[in-house]
């Protein structure tokens, strides 16, 4: 409207005439030139009811100055006493209270009586204000806390943080541009939480291997922690992570994983997937969910004892529900999520369909665990969730055990999820890759026809004789990388790092992307190439910089796994098939969503 008619215009709501005045100049001439003209308050029906402090009246409007600066001066004068969070409440409602009624209560006098009298009084208005008024002083409180210790960082806005000087949907590459005017180790609050990030291979490695264990917690995944809450083995902390990681680790070695048994299982899931690639005769496909259900088998069987039907509409919906909320998380919504989960997930909006994916894995979870438990052979495991229920047997007695049935199905859940979804998303995004690049197509299949032949399946073993393929392997890892923030982590005590001291609890970001992208360990790293991985040789190099599955206390412990998969699919791929696009491979793009 301002547009068409001017910097002042009238507008009527409904039968009520409001003039309008915008920008500097109008707005100035009206409420200061003009001050006496304007200084009446507008008609406000809802609040009619309400005793307004009369202006007219000096003794009232003094009164409340010198109580508002009372009670202010009670909290910012002794912020180094102990906080009262029932007495800050107490003190916002007893301003909101006099500035609407002239009718204060007593800091002192913390009774039933006066809570009752001030919640049942049905100011809503006082509530509102009160409950906005403590999150500000709240949040001022604990940033003032401890910010003489923690690494720079900019400064944030009470409760949103520094949401503004964010951009959601490229998170990554915010973080990263802060880390240019802060440096490698810096501060950031998402919402009310408040973040160490870590970028580059030194402060990274520092962190998470030189003071493992101090960085060994588990920070915040919120979307994920919807279902979790703290149980599992990929989100859990202290006795618990520790005891479900050895578990989870040496159960999977008890089903073949790192030994000829898983490899010989994966080369059978290999031969299921070229024969889905040959029945499609050439035509163009999306490859996502045959690379998911071929992936997704080779966990199945480990966990649940078996492999699902390429066909099965069970499994096709469990690979849609894994993939939707994992693409959450990405999202801009996903990432304002996580800045606001306490009060977003309350509210509608995209990250309900999440929880009802999330919902959907676990009831499917839940189903499989109650058909094993029915059939249970103590002295025969089947799967991982056999070793489980007879571990929990073991355990019936133990006040102590984490072994029961809440972590049984989130166990089997993250072992389910991770081994589905990364390798997955790894050799999609690598085909990609392969087209853009024919030239890198090309060579890796000279290679293999020039180690394997045509004649035989690929084994892992070949690898060792195949540089080429693992350099381009390991750059696919590089290039893509699939989590360049990492899982957050968490101290797990007051930590003295560099010159800094970061107090228990503080969630870290490791920036694994920075240590892909390290160019004092690649010479360009924004470019997609194998000679990242090679000597002047032609020999496969490895970098220390190399941290797909993260390092330190809770690096992946599938990534034995993963390696022998990226290779066996990739290489009985190319030894049967070449991809192409439709599209010029100077069209394609393979920009990462950062």
């Amino acid at each position: 409207l301002q547009e068409k008619y001017g910097s002042m215009f009238t507008v009527h709501f409904v039968l009520k005439p409001v003039s309008d005045l915008c920008e500097h100049e109008a707005v100035r001439e009206a409420l200061v030139d003009k001050a006496d003209d304007f200084s009446d308050c507008c008609e406000m029906p809802a609040l009619e009811n309400f005793k307004v402090i009369d202006k007219s009246d000096p003794n009232t409007e003094l009164d409340f100055k010198e109580l508002v600066l009372t009670t202010l001066n009670l909290f910012f004068a002794g912020m180094e006493t102990e906080f009262h969070p029932l007495l800050l409440i107490l003190a916002a409602a007893e301003i909101s209270q006099a500035s609407i009624k002239t009718n204060q209560f007593s800091h002192y006098h913390l009774s039933v009586t006066h809570i009752a009298t001030m919640l049942t009084s049905g100011l809503l208005l006082v509530t509102v204000l009160a409950f906005l008024i403590v999150l500000v002083f709240m949040s001022v409180w604990k940033q003032r806390k401890f910010s003489g210790k923690l690494p720079p960082g900019p400064t944030p806005l009470p409760f949103i943080g520094n949401y503004f000087q964010l951009n959601t949907e490229q998170m990554y590459n915010s973080l990263m541009k802060m880390s240019e005017r802060y440096g490698p180790v810096f501060t950031i609050h998402l919402g009310p939480r408040r973040i160490v990030v870590l970028c580059g291979q030194e402060a990274v490695k520092e962190a998470l291997v030189d003071q493992a264990e101090e960085f060994s917690g588990r920070g915040e995944q919120a979307t994920f922690d919807w279902l979790f809450q703290g149980h599992g083995v990929a989100l859990s902390n202290g006795e618990r992570a520790k005891q479900l990681r050895r578990f989870s680790i040496a159960t999977l070695r008890d089903f073949g994983v790192g030994k000829r048994g898983i490899e010989e299982r994966i080369q059978e899931e290999a031969g299921f997937l070229l024969e889905a690639f040959r029945k499609t005769n050439g035509a163009l496909i999306d490859p996502t969910f045959y690379l998911s259900r071929t992936v997704s088998n080779v966990i199945s069987s480990i966990v649940f004892g078996d492999r699902f039907d390429y066909e099965d509409k069970e499994f096709l919906s469990l690979l849609r529900m894994m993939l939707g909320s994992f693409q959450f998380t990405s999202t801009s919504t996903g990432q304002l999520y996580e800045m606001f989960s306490s009060v977003m997930k309350h509210l509608p909006g995209p990250q309900q369909q999440a929880f009802k994916e999330l919902k959907g894995l676990e009831d499917f979870v839940t189903k499989k665990v109650e058909k094993n438990q029915s059939t249970l052979d103590p002295n025969s495991p089947r799967d991982f969730i056999d070793s489980f229920l007879i571990r929990m047997q073991q355990e019936k007695k133990n006040p102590n055990t984490e072994f029961y049935m809440k972590n049984l199905v989130l166990t089997t859940l993250n072992l389910f999820f991770a081994g589905t979804e990364t390798v997955s998303t790894t050799l999609r995004y690598g085909f990609l890759l392969l087209m853009k690049h024919p030239d890198i197509q090309a060579k890796v299949q000279e290679e293999i026809d020039r180690v394997i032949g045509k004649n035989r399946q690929p084994k892992y073993e070949d690898h060792l004789k195949m540089p080429y393929t693992e350099a381009v392997i390991h750059e696919i890892q590089r290039f893509g990388d699939m989590i360049p923030m990492g899982l957050a982590r968490r101290v797990t005590k007051d930590t003295k790092f560099r010159d800094f001291l970061i107090p228990k609890g503080t969630e870290v970001f490791p920036m694994l992307g920075s240590v892909l992208r390290d160019p004092k360990f690649f010479s360009n790293p924004k470019d997609f190439n194998p000679n990242h991985f090679l000597d002047d040789k032609g020999q496969f190099k490895k970098s220390d910089a190399f941290v797909p599955f993260s390092i330190g206390k809770r690096y992946c412990f599938g990534e034995g796994l993963a390696r022998m998969e990226l290779f066996l699919f990739l290489t009985n791929i190319l030894q049967n098939f070449c991809f192409r696009s439709p599209q010029a491979p100077q069209d394609i793009d393979v920009s990462p969503r950062l």
